[in-house]
C-alpha cells in the first residue's frame, strides 16, 4: 500500500513538473516579440506623417527614408512591414499594449526612453530647429518674449522647451531658457506645427531639423517660410523603439547593419537627401 501511494505521488509530481515545464515554455514564448511577430505574420510599425520620414507623395504613394528602411528591414527579416498612424504623445502606449510593434518615425534617443523601451542603434543625426515666417526672421530671433511657440506633443522639441529633456554637452544655447517668455501650445504632430506657423496662429515651430529641411522652402507648401538652427539646441539621434526587453530590437539592429554592407541603406538615404546625416 505504501509502495502503491509512493508511486503515486511521484506520478502526480512528474505530471505536475512536465506541466510546469509546459507553462514555463509557453511563457518563455509569450515573452519573445519575434516570435510574437512571427505568428502575427507582420510588424506594426508606428509613425506621424512627415517629410522625409513617412509621408504621401504626390502621386499619394507611401513613402519616405523610415517607410523605405523599415520595408527593407522586413524584406530581410521575411516579415510583412504595416504600416499604422499613431498620436505621437501616446507611443508608449501604443506600443506596450501591442497595438503597434514598434516605434519608427524619426524618433529621438532620449534617458528616459532608453529606461521605458529597447532601443535600436542609432541611424540619423538631428537637431532641433525654428521654423518661422521668413519676412519675421529678424524680428523674432531678437526676441522670442511674449511669442506663441509650438511643437509636436510628446516631442523632442516639446522636451528641450519645457526642460522635461536635459540639456547636455551638445547644446551651445539652452531651449528651456530661451523660451523661458515665450508662450508654448502644442500641436498634434510636426505638420501641424508648420501649419499653425503658416496661419499666423502660431509665431514659431521648434521641430526637428531633419524635418524642416524636408517640409519648408522654395517649391515647398511653406514656401514662405524659413528654417533657423543658429541657436544650437543641442545634437540627437533617431533610433527605433521597441517593447522593454524585446528581442526584435537585436534582429533589426542586424538586418539594418547587412544593408549599410550592401548599400541599400546609402541608396535609401541618397534618394531622400539625408546622406549627410547617417550614423555609421
Amino acid at each position: 500500500m505504501k509502495k502503491f501511494i509512493a508511486m503515486l505521488l511521484f506520478g502526480t509530481m512528474c505530471i505536475s513538473t512536465l506541466a510546469g515545464c509546459g507553462n514555463a515554455d509557453k511563457a518563455k514564448a509569450e515573452e519573445s516579440d519575434w516570435a510574437y511577430i512571427q505568428d502575427e505574420g507582420e510588424m506594426k510599425v508606428g509613425m506621424t506623417l512627415f517629410a522625409p520620414m513617412n509621408y504621401y507623395d504626390d502621386d499619394n504613394n507611401f513613402v519616405g527614408f523610415d517607410t523605405e528602411l523599415a520595408n527593407a528591414v522586413g524584406e530581410k527579416l521575411g516579415v510583412k512591414v504595416n504600416f499604422i498612424e499613431i498620436n505621437w504623445d501616446s507611443k508608449e502606449i501604443e506600443l506596450n499594449s501591442k497595438n503597434i510593434d514598434c516605434i519608427w518615425n524619426g524618433m529621438c534617443i532620449t534617458e528616459e526612453r532608453k529606461q521605458n523601451m529597447s532601443i535600436s542603434d542609432p541611424y540619423l543625426y538631428n537637431t532641433q530647429a525654428m521654423v518661422m515666417k521668413a519676412d519675421r526672421e529678424e524680428e523674432i530671433m531678437k526676441s522670442v518674449d511674449g511669442l506663441t511657440i509650438t511643437a509636436e506633443q510628446g516631442s523632442t522639441g516639446e522636451g528641450k522647451i519645457d526642460g522635461s529633456i536635459e540639456d547636455d554637452d551638445t547644446v551651445v544655447v539652452s531651449a528651456k531658457e530661451y523660451f523661458a517668455n515665450a508662450n508654448y501650445v502644442p500641436s498634434d504632430s510636426m505638420a501641424k506645427a508648420l501649419m499653425e506657423v503658416k496661419s499666423g496662429t502660431a509665431d514659431v515651430a521648434v521641430v526637428d531639423s531633419v524635418c524642416a529641411l524636408a517640409m519648408v522652402g522654395p517649391e515647398t507648401d511653406y514656401a514662405d517660410m524659413v528654417v533657423n538652427m543658429d541657436n544650437q539646441f543641442g545634437q540627437q539621434e533617431y533610433g527605433i523603439a521597441f517593447r522593454k526587453g524585446s528581442d526584435i530590437t537585436e534582429k533589426v539592429n542586424e538586418a539594418i547593419a547587412a544593408l549599410y554592407e550592401e548599400g541599400k541603406v546609402d541608396e535609401i538615404a541618397s534618394k531622400y537627401g539625408l546622406s549627410d546625416a547617417l550614423v555609421k
